[in-house]
């Protein structure tokens, strides 16, 4: 029998796990295993075998093989916090940024989420899917395997239904394995009061997303100014009566309850953490919550990082996502945010690769599939250019290592 593909002579296969795990936690977190001088077999869209080259059978034939001399295989990385869908990019308020405007005093002037909302409310759920098609493909280019996609530019229950809907056909129509998420909890319009968007929220925007059943997961940005902690358990706990789990934009600006919010209503991930104190991360250690840092984010508005070494070296997880949006992280490449967490975050090689693949896979409940090289899991994999080592990839900050893309068992063509 031919197999479909078979990559041999690999220098080093990264992230090799004879059955599926997770979450990885406190010093397990340091522990990559890379198998060296090894082969790959991929059959129906699925890892087949995996081992040195001295054991691979003689008589051994794939109908697509690849010679991976001088080169790493990683399991695809899993980006578990996106906005990937929005309009129109934000690059007025980037200059506004430089010459010294908050976060807060750009969407008090109508910037921000605001802003993305309005412009996504004038373009068609057709050329939104285009716009973000192109997206899609440059995060494939670099690794990204399976993505989180969030609403939260419509505001609206029409345009927060077009949004999900187009997420969705990226899930059909792309080969990333997709998420979704409602996030209509993540500014207040001006035509209304705080409250009556909430009641839309909760009574109109919940209840058509489930019938559509669009989303898999709730969000809320709970941030001063934007949602309050109590605000923000009454919206997520609405998601799960209509089955959205939870999870949850904390402490990004501010030490915000968020954290405690999603510790308190069971949420899959706090993301952002750039401001998070030991009360919150002795909060976390009774809890299954993934916290989930957005390196991407804190250095694109010059915020603090998340304090990796003291979430680690309290025996938690830790994952890495991109926070890819036009607003405060316009990039969605994993290997970029690797380098910012290695640099800013004194993060291991290691760690960082383990919380981009693993621990994110956790927090997208995708850790039977995908986030390592097991036998039985999807075929998500890319090949590096030529390559000294595992650290390479962080440490050559910017660039793209990446030179093949097999998703879905498939080679995919640039």
């Amino acid at each position: 029998m031919a197999w479909d593909i078979l990559i041999r002579n690999i220098k080093g296969l990264v992230q090799t796990r004879d059955q599926a795990t997770g979450p990885l936690k406190g010093e397990a977190m340091a522990t990559l295993p890379v198998l060296e001088n090894a082969y790959l077999i991929i059959h129906n869209g699925l890892i087949e075998d995996y081992g040195s080259m001295d054991t691979l059978p003689e008589a051994a034939s794939a109908i697509t093989v690849i010679d991976a001399t001088g080169r790493f295989v990683f399991p695809s990385f899993v980006d578990s916090h996106t906005h990937l869908i929005f309009a129109t990019t934000r690059e007025e308020e980037f200059v506004m940024k430089i010459k010294g405007a908050t976060y807060e005093e750009i969407a008090a002037k109508g910037g921000g989420i605001l802003n993305s909302a309005k412009k996504l409310q004038a373009v068609s759920e057709e050329e939104l899917f285009e716009r973000a098609m192109v997206r899609v493909h440059d995060i494939v280019r670099t690794g990204t395997g399976a993505v989180e996609i969030k609403s939260g530019y419509g505001l609206t229950v029409k345009d927060e239904l077009k949004m999900l809907r187009v997420a969705r056909r990226i899930g059909k129509e792309s080969p990333l394995t997709v998420k979704t998420t409602f996030l209509g909890a993540h500014a207040v319009p001006k035509d209304t009061t705080q409250e009556q968007y909430i009641e839309r929220i909760i009574k109109e925007m919940i209840p058509a997303v489930a019938a559509e059943k669009l989303a898999d997961y709730i969000d809320v940005f709970c941030e001063r100014g934007f949602f309050s902690q109590a605000e923000a358990e009454r919206i997520v706990e609405e998601g799960k009566a209509h089955g959205m789990k939870p999870r949850i934009h904390a402490n990004q600006l501010h030490r915000s309850g968020g954290v405690q919010a999603g510790v308190n209503t069971g949420a899959l991930s706090v993301d952002h953490l750039e401001n998070i104190g030991d009360e919150e991360i002795e909060y976390l250690k009774s809890s299954s919550v993934m916290p989930t840092a957005l390196p991407g984010a804190a250095f694109f508005l010059g915020l603090p990082f998340p304090p990796a070494r003291k979430i680690i070296g309290a025996g938690l997880p830790l994952a890495i996502a991109s926070d890819y949006n036009p607003g405060s992280a316009p990039g969605g490449n994993m290997p970029l945010m690797l380098s910012l967490a290695c640099i800013k975050m004194k993060m291991t090689p290691e760690e960082a690769i383990n919380a981009a693949t693993i621990n994110t896979a956790v927090a997208l409940e995708l850790e039977k599939t995908h986030g390592s090289i097991t036998k039985g899991k999807t075929a998500n994999v890319f090949i590096t250019k030529p390559m000294s080592s595992v650290a390479f990839m962080p440490y050559s900050f910017g660039g793209n290592c990446v030179e093949a893309i097999v998703l879905n068992g498939r080679v995919i063509a640039d």
